[in-house]
């Protein structure tokens, strides 16, 4: 920004001279030819010609300079400022619009990517984003489209192939789409760095539909796996396996398309994050009032509270342990680890104002599912809690961007029946040999303080 002494021009006093010197001379010039022309017999009629010669000659080279100007014509910039203020409607008036996502291999030749450019053009479709992953043979181009919503996926795809595409993938797109890829991934890079048990769910944001198992070096029976995985990690096409920080080895899995390498180092970069800052769960605690004025504490629990999720084992009856995990009780302390870790996914933890652990409740990561349990002390059922535990793990599932979560029970089981029935979302039962699997929609949930909780404790403080 100038100020306005120093925009305004300086005066050149020579110019002036000159321009005075040129002016003065051009009239004598023209005094002495009207002088010598007036004179001759036709000299009248060559100085009206002359004149009108010169007048046309200033008229022609006016009329040339304007058409041949490189400043805009007089009203075009109003035009331009009243196209700008109308863009909205300018789209809105070219008709309903859809986001696409596309990806698509080209050849790696100068030309390729504006050959498939100019077709997108021809059919009215606006490129919003581009990322290109090199390979070995070719690049993988990825757009983020807005195109007519007349316009069909089979005529884009065929289009591309004509302009050079090759293994043209396309899928519909929503807002969420519109977030440009570095601001993408740092967000889920805090995420992650906030909670160890965001990682697969980072790198199923990261990479799209995909499939995420985390496969243990030790089974819950104490014996190996054999799981492993070096630690570049492995690529294979449309399977990646990463080394698991925790043990043990992180696969994904996309069938409908191959993973590149610019997503398999992104993947890689993000676990590798997760390796450095260790174990970790947000400390957050929410002091809640139970219907008879006792006050409880729900908060996030990990392998440091094993010991304290095995007492409360040691508290709970067979019958209330038989109904939580379906098999020999004996072996129900193997699981705790497995539970506990914030890999498999996320556990709150309720607490007495002694400290005592008296329920837990796990929202774990199953492929593409998400199954929910509990557990309640037998002497604290009958509470609210179970409910309240619920609806705090189906506002976690919401969060995840969890579809649906799914609870294995028995049919006898009324308690956990109860529970999934107070979340007022649509539920699905399958019974198969005495075990019931009870799914609920979280998608039709419109908020986790929506959920009904009938006799559920109050809050009281969150710290």
């Amino acid at each position: 920004m100038t100020s306005a002494k120093s925009a305004r021009r300086p005066h050149h006093w020579r110019r002036d001279l000159i321009e005075l010197a040129a002016l003065f001379t051009a009239v004598a010039v023209a005094d002495a030819i009207a002088n010598l022309i007036g004179h001759q017999p036709d000299g009248p009629y060559l100085l009206v010609a002359s004149a009108v010669a010169l007048v046309a000659t200033a008229a022609f080279h006016t009329w040339w300079a304007r058409r041949h100007s490189h400043a805009p014509p007089p009203g075009e910039a109003g035009e331009a400022g009243a196209g700008g203020n109308s863009g909205a409607g300018g789209i809105a008036g070219a008709g309903e619009t859809v986001l696409w996502r596309m990806r698509t291999t080209v050849r790696d030749a100068p030309g390729s990517l504006a050959a498939l450019c100019l077709a997108l053009s021809g059919l009215r479709v606006d490129i919003l984003t581009l990322q290109t992953h090199p390979l070995a043979q070719g690049t993988v181009d990825e757009f983020l489209l807005r195109a007519p919503a007349s316009l069909q996926a089979q005529e884009l795809s065929r289009e591309v192939a004509t302009a050079g595409g090759a293994s043209t993938w396309i899928e519909r797109a929503d807002a969420h789409d519109l977030v440009d890829t570095p601001t993408r991934v740092l967000s889920l890079a805090t995420r992650t760095a906030l909670d160890a048990a965001e990682l697969p769910l980072a790198l199923r944001q990261l990479l799209g539909r995909c499939t995420i198992h985390s496969l243990p070096a030790v089974s819950v029976t104490g014996r190996a796996t054999g799981e492993s995985a070096p630690v570049e990690g492995v690529l294979e096409e449309t399977v990646m396996r990463l080394r698991d920080p925790s043990g043990g080895v992180i696969s994904v899995e996309r069938p409908y398309l191959p993973f590149t390498p610019t997503e398999f180092a992104r993947a890689r970069a993000l676990v590798e994050l997760d390796a450095r800052l260790g174990p970790r769960v947000p400390r957050s605690e929410d002091v809640l009032t139970l219907p008879e004025g006792n006050e409880i504490t729900v908060r996030r629990a990990d392998r440091g509270d094993l010991a304290a999720a095995r007492a409360m084992h040691d508290r709970c009856s067979q019958r209330t342990l038989g109904l939580r995990y379906h098999g020999p009780v004996q072996d129900a302390d193997r699981y705790l680890d497995h539970l506990l870790s914030p890999r498999f996914g996320r556990t709150l933890a309720v607490q007495t104002a002694s400290g005592r652990l008296v329920a837990l409740g796990h929202l774990l990561w199953d492929g593409d599912e998400t199954e929910v349990a509990l557990l309640v002390e037998d002497d604290w059922q009958r509470r609210g809690i179970g409910s309240e535990l619920l609806g705090r793990l189906v506002a976690l599932a919401v969060e995840a961007g969890c579809d649906s979560v799914y609870a294995v029970t028995q049919s006898h089981n009324t308690g956990m029946v109860a529970a999934m029935r107070a979340l007022e979302l649509p539920l699905d039962y399958q019974i198969e040999e005495g075990t019931l699997v009870i799914t609920a929609r979280v998608t039709a949930a419109p908020t986790a303080e929506g959920t009904a909780r009938p006799s559920a404790p109050t809050e009281q403080a969150r710290r």
